[in-house]
């Protein structure tokens, strides 16, 4: 329920967007009612797609020429078109048909309209203004610009932005620079053959230099790549999209910067805790319930293995197996049967010795008579 309010809310938000840009898909169209917006802009229709033609036309208007290179209402075309070109704008994969479809989930689409429709330049209202009032906006924003405190800080930051790569080089760089300098001024004090082996060594430097620049060079795409070629192969940075990834950034320092004045400020200017001797003590009872822990863990592994035991036993005590004379019996009816086996073989040997017995004690009475 609270999912659907919010795309309600946020369906409202960008149709009310729409009208004050002056979209002429959105014209003459007297919407009132949430769900009626939401259908509008999250159902699959061409009356959509004419919408995210125009917001893509009025972010990038080179655009237009592509749109009306496709012959009649060819909506797959068109569809390809969007896709590639929100893809430039890192806003969805390349594959993602749906979601410029309208088949994907509502949140989704509303997410990248909204996305789309914050990228749109309003360069119309910025004509209507007067001149002279553009060029005092203007000289007010540069004064407050160079007048900026953190203006230095961001020219040379302490934290160097370039990667580890790029840094080297730099370094290589500037190392190489001071040699030369320092080689100039000697240069005056040396021999003509020094001269020419230190202008030899300066010279190699510069040559790895300007090739290691070239080889950046050419792996930075974007700074040779023709702006105006918009090609589905070409994997340039559009300028629509970097707007996009400057928005997000400065959206997001602010929003750290109001946390941070707000609840990190306090916590950053504390000093750091003292520990106390008492620490040592911590760190002995912990050591012991660590110990303590180990032996319990042991005891109750003891157990389990002893549960699994008598499992075992007493599954093999009910098992049924096939013994000696074909008759299927469980291990204990075996043992009974042995057991009672025993004994009626003990009872025959019992009373065949007190037979002979007798027999012997008959003949030797006899023998005596005789």
């Amino acid at each position: 329920m609270a999912g659907s309010l919010k795309e309600r809310e946020l369906s409202v938000k960008i149709y009310k967007k729409l009208q004050a840009l002056g979209c002429p898909s959105v014209e003459g169209l007297f919407l009132r009612e949430a769900d009626g917006m939401k259908a509008l802009l999250c159902t699959p229709s061409m009356h959509r797609l004419d919408i995210l033609q125009w917001i893509c036309t009025s972010i990038c208007p080179p655009m237009k020429k592509r749109f009306s290179e496709l012959k009649g209402p060819q909506p797959d075309s068109q569809i390809k078109e969007l896709v590639q070109f929100c893809h430039e704008m890192l806003l969805c994969r390349q594959d993602d048909f749906d979601l410029i479809k309208g088949v994907s989930s509502p949140q989704r689409q509303l997410a990248l309209l909204e996305q789309l429709v914050d990228v749109i330049p309003r360069d119309e209202s910025e004509a209507r203004e007067p001149l002279g009032e553009q060029v005092c906006r203007n000289e007010a924003l540069l004064k407050e610009l160079f007048s900026s405190p953190h203006l230095q800080t961001m020219l040379h930051p302490t934290c160097n932005p370039w990667p580890v790569e790029i840094r080297e080089l730099l370094s290589r760089r500037e190392a190489a620079g001071q040699s030369s300098n320092t080689a100039s001024k000697k240069s005056h004090n040396l021999p003509s053959k020094q001269r020419e082996d230190s202008l030899k060594e300066v010279t190699e430097s510069l040559q790895k230099t300007n090739t290691a620049l070239e080889e950046i060079h050419k792996e930075c795409v974007f700074l040779h790549s023709d702006p105006q070629s918009s090609g589905r192969s070409s994997t340039h940075l559009s300028p629509p999209a970097l707007r996009l990834a400057i928005v997000d950034l400065s959206q997001l320092m602010t929003a750290f910067s109001q946390l941070y004045d707000s609840d990190f400020r306090e916590y950053c200017n504390r000093a750091a805790p003292q520990l106390r001797e008492s620490a040592e003590a911590f760190s002995t009872a912990h050591s012991l319930l660590a110990a303590c822990t180990k032996e319990l863990q042991a005891l109750n592994q003891l157990s389990v293995t002893s549960l699994a035991l008598t499992s075992t036993v007493e599954g093999q005590q009910q098992c049924r197996r096939f013994w000696s004379r074909g008759h299927m019996q469980s291990l204990p009816a075996k043992i009974e049967e042995l057991k009672r086996r025993y004994k009626d073989f003990l009872c025959i040997y019992q009373r065949s010795r007190e037979r002979m017995r007798e027999e012997s004690a008959g003949e030797k009475r006899d023998y005596r008579r005789e």
